[in-house]
């Protein structure tokens, strides 16, 4: 049946044609926008706008941003153990069901729709195909990121333009150590395989050139980090198109993902052992 005859026998909205998706089973552009625009609403776009609400808080705060403190990984009930601990696994869990509706979007593209291995996230290089391979890229990248990121920070908070950043103030139980990895692992999965992966795919598809492509993926990253202040915006843009690059060039998650979990677990497990025990390290 012709598509007019179909649209009179079903009265309004006659004449209008569902828009036209890619041939591999991928929507049109203005599903993927919307589409982008909710997985970040959902995730890092969220964190971004809570960020910057935060950052202006600090600002209009009296003193300056070094006197204040950024609080990452803190305790939700620090006298009862066990319910601390079940409310940390429950916020790890939950940060990670963007991923997986990410990997559920990516997984309706048939098997024409671009460079991956597979389906779901290993169209973006988030698999197993290449573990030591990932492994050994990602520790090159955290061995070159990690140590200038310390030293800007440092600067940036001498300078006062950053916040005193705590990245765990966890009771000392025996879990702390594994649920601050844990924690690492999550936030370098979120965000290589949205900021990353998913955004720049779906950029991508829409038209966008490399470079918007890549200064949106890398300001998105700088401003979720705003909370830390100047430094830690500056620091994560950067961050942001050094990833990219390496993406581009890659065309894998996967070594970013190694690299970003080791910056993040020696961040969190080397303040936890050092914090008050070495005189450069800031505590707040």
């Amino acid at each position: 049946m012709r598509a007019g005859v179909r649209d009179e026998e079903h009265g309004p909205g006659r004449g209008r044609e569902p828009e036209p998706g890619g041939g591999d089973g991928t929507p049109g552009r203005r599903v993927l926008g919307r589409e982008t625009l909710l997985v970040l609403a959902l995730s890092l776009g969220a964190s971004a706008l809570s960020a910057l609400i935060s950052f202006v808080g600090s600002l209009t705060r009296p003193g300056g941003l070094k006197d204040q403190a950024a609080r990452l990984n803190g305790s939700y009930a620090p006298d009862r153990p066990w319910l601390d601990l079940a409310w940390q696994l429950f916020g790890i869990a939950t940060a990670l069901v963007p991923v997986l509706l990410v990997a559920h979007l990516l997984t309706r593209e048939g098997p024409g729709s671009g460079t991956g291995s597979g389906p779901g996230l290993g169209r973006i290089g988030f698999d197993l195909r290449r573990p030591w391979s990932d492994l050994g890229r990602g520790a090159v990248v955290a061995a070159g990121i990690g140590g200038s990121g310390l030293l800007l920070y440092l600067g940036a908070r001498a300078s006062g333009f950053n916040l005193t950043v705590v990245p765990e103030s966890l009771p000392d139980v025996w879990w702390k150590i594994p649920v601050l990895i844990a924690s690492a692992i999550q936030n370098s999965v979120v965000e290589e395989v949205i900021v990353v992966g998913y955004l720049l795919r779906r950029l991508d598809q829409l038209g966008w050139s490399p470079v918007a492509a890549l200064a949106a993926s890398s300001l998105l990253r700088g401003s979720y980090h705003l909370y830390q202040g100047i430094g830690g915006f500056v620091g994560n843009v950067v961050m942001g198109v050094i990833f990219v690059w390496l993406y581009r060039r890659w065309g894998r998650v996967g070594p970013l993902v190694a690299a970003h979990a080791l910056i993040d677990i020696v961040a969190f497990v080397g303040y936890a052992l050092l914090a008050g025990r070495v005189d450069w390290l800031p505590t707040g």
